[in-house]
């Protein structure tokens, strides 16, 4: 998490996680500077380092091994990390768009996003070809190859098209692995069929020519039929056409062609070569808008054509991270300088290398292993990274370099001076009016006067026969994405409201941003409360009003208004089990270790984004299938863990309950953070409430034990049902996107013993 003693000033915005941004981040974190906000947006978590993915389908490596963690990386160097798609840019307000969510300002803007290859430009390549990149589609293609040639019973062609030195790695590598794969067993790998087309007249044309030789030699070798002057017009299921009338058998067909730039960046004004990639100059810095920066593969360096390679990415990543930090401090940039010259390391997929610089070429098994040393050297900057010292309160909030204008200087000035306290720590009429003016609250007809309604409060009507149901819910921000905070804090406030079979009618929020410039305050808030407001919309509940505060850290919560019969029919409580029933549990678990060791910089970057996508789904459609299902108790797990909600639920209604551990639905990552000793800081609390469990000895040592006290935000429904409709009721569930939902124990008449709760494997 970022620290909010020093009041932004800055956004630096990096679209992309490619080899140049990830070096560029890393060393901004290692000398962070004082007021720079950085952001970090990439439609993929976890990203290749292309050096060691030949290695990665050879076998050789672990996805782990090859791949860049950005969720870690980013939260390591204090900087946000939004999972999404850019869709373009809003060059004059300075904003970058993106998809489904509101825009990020960037007062400097960084773009390092590779290559996409143009398979829409061949009929059929669309829809039949696996493209390289982006590296996420491809490798879940790859798995389901792998799955597909261990049932291989009749003969099956790969086909690569591109001759570069990745089209020529690749169908190496494949074929190593594949036929690896079909001998362990007991297959015929001569069942397996490779073909390499290339529209050029020579494999590897911007290599010497004893390269070529050695890997014209290798290739025919290894049997893999190599095709010169093939440039493939038409993929069909199972074939591939060229242009001059040939045809070749292709059940699976791999692209590695001539690449271009993402299409986003068409409409962005920016000068691009005939690639679409964006041009730059001596200072990775475009020609046209001096506040934005390319590197890596989308890059087109003016001064002198570069090869797409991945030594050209990497050590654009210093010169990349310096200029940036030259253009915020109004100092003049330095001109990055590519060298003639390279070192190509060239993998067969055997543990055998090729070395290709200029006209020298050397192969041999002592190539393959200086590469792995090279490769692996490199991975260990972001595997290993190092611990990172908090800052002193005398070092809390240095001066900054970055240059200001004046009006901005005095409100930096201002940020970092003593704050009032009372109604002078209101976040001012201005920055309001204009981050919540754009906020469009569901229209309601009970909701007389709303948000935008210039009075004290709001006013809201009770419908005849209906009866309100108040909740609230506040805590701080646990992760640098204000918008995805929202949506959870939202979520996590109308979890009780749902719970309880009731209907949401109105919320008023109230929320804590750290003071800064103007601008950044405000959009802070409208990122923070679109996310909110799209929640809660979407719940049919009206956003009202609310207080907006200053602290040093960003909080929200809400005040929620639900209605419900008067009667009381259709309401969940928490009392209510009945001996026999079943104890469903409709979202995994555990939060709130995973969130521990995200403040850690110890989770992985997935990890964490499968926990967020679990905490934004709603559990309203779960509590109308619960009802539907006869569900005779109900509550949403939040703060006191499973257990704790549990025995919330066993003791109004005088029943015991038996959980079983193996059932639990984990989120991923949840036990290897336990296991690693991390847990939430309201974990020891929690755990007093072992005395509720009858035989806590017999499982103590189960590594999914401590999760029975995993305090959980926005977490899932845990209800009973009738053992008879039980099953009926996971199913959909299940079916109505809850796809971990799970039956986790059966409720049981009270015994004479004093603990409810007895554990089961």
């Amino acid at each position: 998490m970022q620290s909010h003693e020093q009041p932004v000033l800055r956004d630096l915005v990096l679209v992309g996680g490619g080899h140049s941004h990830v070096v560029a981040l890393r060393m901004l974190a290692m000398q962070p500077e004082p007021g720079l906000r950085i952001t970090l947006v990439c439609t993929d978590i976890d990203t290749p380092y292309s050096g060691m993915l030949p290695g990665y389908v050879s076998g050789h490596y672990s996805f782990d091994e090859v791949h860049i963690d950005l969720g870690r990386l980013a939260a390591f160097a204090g900087a946000r990390f939004i999972h999404g798609e850019v869709t373009g840019l809003d060059r004059a307000s300075q904003r970058v768009l993106l998809k489904g969510r509101p825009a990020i300002p960037y007062d400097l803007l960084s773009i390092n996003t590779g290559s996409t290859p143009n398979v829409r430009q061949v009929d059929g390549a669309q829809a039949h070809a696996v493209p390289v990149k982006p590296i996420a589609h491809f490798n879940q293609r790859w798995l389901d190859l792998l799955e597909r040639v261990r049932g291989l019973r009749d003969r099956f062609t790969v086909a690569v098209v591109g001759g570069g030195a990745g089209g020529v790695e690749l169908v190496l590598s494949m074929q190593y692995r594949l036929r690896q794969e079909l001998q362990a067993l007991g297959k015929n790998p001569d069942l397996l069929q490779f073909v390499l087309l290339t529209a050029g007249e020579t494999l590897l044309p911007t290599h010497n020519p004893r390269v070529r030789a050695r890997f014209a030699h290798v290739l025919k070798e290894r049997r893999v039929a190599v095709h010169t002057r093939a440039e493939v017009s038409q993929v069909s299921p199972g074939c591939l056409t060229t242009q001059d009338g040939r045809t070749f058998d292709a059940d699976e067909t791999m692209w590695v062609t001539q690449a271009g730039g993402p299409a986003w960046l068409q409409g962005t004004g920016l000068a691009l070569d005939e690639h679409g990639f964006v041009c730059v100059n001596e200072y990775l810095q475009t020609p046209d808008d001096p506040k934005i920066y390319a590197a890596g593969d989308v890059a087109s360096f003016l001064p002198r054509p570069l090869e797409k390679a991945g030594v050209f990415a990497v050590r654009m990543g210093r010169p990349l991270a310096r200029n940036l930090r030259r253009a915020l401090r109004g100092q003049p940039l330095q001109p990055y300088r590519p060298q003639k010259h390279w070192l190509a390391l060239i993998s067969t997929g055997d543990r055998h290398a090729v070395a290709s610089r200029g006209p020298i070429g050397f192969a041999g098994d002592w190539v393959w292993r200086w590469k792995d040393h090279i490769d692996r050297r490199f991975m260990r900057k972001f595997t290993e990274l190092p611990a990172m010292a908090p800052a002193s309160p005398s070092q809390a909030a240095p001066a900054s370099g970055l240059v200001l204008n004046a009006e901005e200087s005095r409100q930096a000035i201002s940020a970092i001076a003593m704050r009032c306290g009372g109604c002078g720590a209101k976040v001012g009429a201005s920055i309001l009016s204009r981050a919540l003016g754009n906020l469009q609250p569901v229209q309601r007809d009970d909701v007389l006067i709303g948000l935008h309604a210039p009075d004290d409060a709001a006013v809201v009507r009770v419908p005849p026969g209906m009866a309100m149901v108040h909740t609230v819910d506040f805590f701080r921000s646990f992760i640098d994405d204000p918008y995805l905070f929202g949506q959870v804090a939202a979520n996590h406030a109308l979890g009780d409201i749902f719970a309880m079979g009731a209907e949401p009618q109105s919320a008023t929020a109230i929320a804590t941003v750290p003071p800064g410039l103007e601008a950044k305050v405000e959009d802070l808030l409208l990122q923070m409360m679109t996310g909110a407001v799209e929640v809660l919309n979407a719940a049919g509940c009206s956003l009202v009003g609310g207080h907006t505060g200053e602290g040093r850290e960003l909080a929200l919560g809400f005040a929620v208004n639900g209605l419900i019969d008067e009667r009381m029919t259709g309401v969940m409580r928490k009392g209510g089990m009945r001996p026999g029933d079943v104890l469903l549990l409709s979202k995994p678990i555990g939060t709130g270790t995973l969130f521990a060791a995200h403040a850690r910089h110890a989770a992985k970057g997935r990890w964490i984004d499968a926990a967020l996508k679990s905490m934004v789904l709603s559990n309203q459609a779960g509590a109308q299938i619960l009802r539907e299902h006869g569900a005779t108790a109900c509550t949403d797990l939040t703060g006191f863990g499973l257990l704790g909600h549990l025995v919330e639920m066993t003791r109004p209604s005088g029943v015991d309950a038996e959980l079983q551990l193996g059932a639990l639905p984990l989120l991923d990552g949840a036990v290897d953070c336990v296991k690693a000793g991390i847990v939430s800081s309201l974990q020891p609390a929690n755990v007093r409430l072992r005395r509720a469990l009858r035989n806590a000895v017999a499982f103590v040592d189960d590594q999914r034990y401590p999760l029975l006290f995993d305090p959980q935000t926005a977490g899932g429904l845990l209800a009973s049902v009738p053992a008879d409709r039980a099953a009926d009721c996971v199913r959909a569930l299940q079916a109505a996107g809850y796809p971990h939902t799970a039956a986790i124990g059966r409720i049981s008449a009270a015994s004479d013993a004093l603990e409810p709760v007895v554990l089961s494997a």
